[in-house]
């Protein structure tokens, strides 16, 4: 990396070499994702109490919303750090910005859920942003090639987040359309802007970042078993249930685990159309693996009578995370390093996962599935895949969306 310039002490943000040998997440990025620790727990908290109250559309509705400020402030900075980190004191206090406002936006979930009110959610969230427009800013002066893409990126999200403070103005039906919308525009936005100059990306870099995050929602998964401990310290009944609930949900949070590393991620963004494919359905295995830990808080309120779910919609907040979690993964990246048995066996779990409230059966088989299913890919190793070379230029994948 270039050395800092004797009176700011700034290094300029050039591109970074996506091919760039021993490339891993920095202090300050795996810093910067402890914040989003708190934001995720608060989150799923709250979805855990919708849910178990019954009031499941509000939950799921407002979780969706609420997660996709936290998944997509998050994807940002992971994104832009790959192309253009420099770890300098600008870069550094920008990105202690963009923390700060996750911190706020975390404070801002329980009204989002409570009282739809989104006024400190969208507050913060735009201070995330306008950070990150700050940082598109500054790399374009360096960007070369990409400096066009750079631009656009500082200009749309800018134009974007008035929108988002416009759209606190309105109320009722009109603000969930505006509010849509917007989303659509934060998506758009990558879109449109790399089809003016790719930007470069560190596949190795990239897909241990998100592999990162992946830890630290199942570990919300670890938390809810730890709760069903304690939950039976404390109870009069149903004891045996809760430290059964406690075991198989370290067994499934395992499998997920196992599951989600099995497969090599790089290969599975090597080209631009792919690696929007694998950005963006993550959401989903984010979201899941957040609302499984959600899910097995109702379970443990079930036990113990507190739920005002039936048993049947109960075994389905735990079964469709679970199974969604799967479902992504393999799409976006064990089918295509799979062979046919593997293909056929993951999904074919997925479905028997989601199967299990319905016919019924106990929690216990949910377990066994996913433990069935990672026997399969221990008998199975990945398939070896060489990328193509004729893909590959000085600033990474050159493939576009057509």
């Amino acid at each position: 990396m270039t050395s800092p310039t004797s009176r700011s002490r700034l290094v300029p943000m050039r591109p970074r070499d996506p091919h760039e040998p021993g490339r891993t997440a920095s202090p300050l990025e795996l810093f910067f994702d402890l914040v989003f620790v708190v934001a995720v727990s608060i989150a799923a908290a709250q979805l855990h109490h919708s849910l178990t109250e019954n009031h499941v559309i509000d939950g799921l509705l407002s979780y969706g919303v609420v997660f996709f400020g936290i998944w997509w402030a998050w994807m940002n900075f992971t994104w832009f750090a790959t192309s253009f980190a420099t770890d300098d004191w600008l870069y550094r206090l920008l990105t202690f910005v963009q923390m700060s406002g996750v911190l706020v936006l975390a404070a801002g979930i329980e009204p989002a859920f409570v009282d739809h009110d989104f006024t400190v959610l969208v507050l913060s969230y735009v201070v995330m942003r306008i950070a990150m427009v700050a940082q598109w800013l500054r790399a374009s002066r360096s960007a070369g090639s990409s400096r066009r893409a750079t631009h656009f990126y500082a200009g749309g999200i800018a134009v974007v987040q008035l929108l988002w403070l416009g759209m606190l103005g309105l109320h009722g039906p009109a603000q969930t359309v505006v509010l849509i919308i917007l989303i659509g525009a934060e998506l758009a936005v990558p879109i449109i802007a790399e089809r003016r100059g790719m930007t470069p990306w560190h596949p190795h870099h990239i897909t241990e970042r998100y592999g990162l995050f992946t830890l630290i929602l199942l570990g919300e998964g670890l938390l809810a078993s730890a709760n069903a401990i304690i939950e039976a310290i404390h109870a009069n009944q149903s004891i045996g249930s809760l430290i059964a609930i406690s075991a198989l949900t370290l067994v499934v949070t395992a499998a997920l685990w196992w599951i989600y590393f099995w497969p090599p991620h790089h290969t599975a963004i090597s080209s631009f159309a792919r690696s929007l494919r694998y950005g963006y359905v993550h959401y989903f295995v984010f979201a899941a693996a957040g609302a499984f830990s959600a899910g097995i808080e109702v379970q443990i309120d079930v036990l113990t009578h507190r739920s005002k779910l039936s048993e049947l919609a109960a075994s389905l907040t735990v079964t469709l995370p679970i199974a969604a979690f799967v479902l992504g993964i393999w799409w976006i990246a064990l089918r295509d390093n799979a062979d046919r048995v593997v293909n056929i066996g993951v999904p074919l779990g997925a479905a028997l996962v989601l199967l299990d409230p319905i016919l019924p059966l106990p929690f216990t088989v949910v377990a066994v599935v996913m433990a069935l299913v990672v026997l399969v890919l221990v008998l199975r190793p990945p398939l070896r895949h060489t990328a193509d070379p004729s893909t590959i230029s000085a600033s990474g994948p050159v493939e576009k969306i057509q």
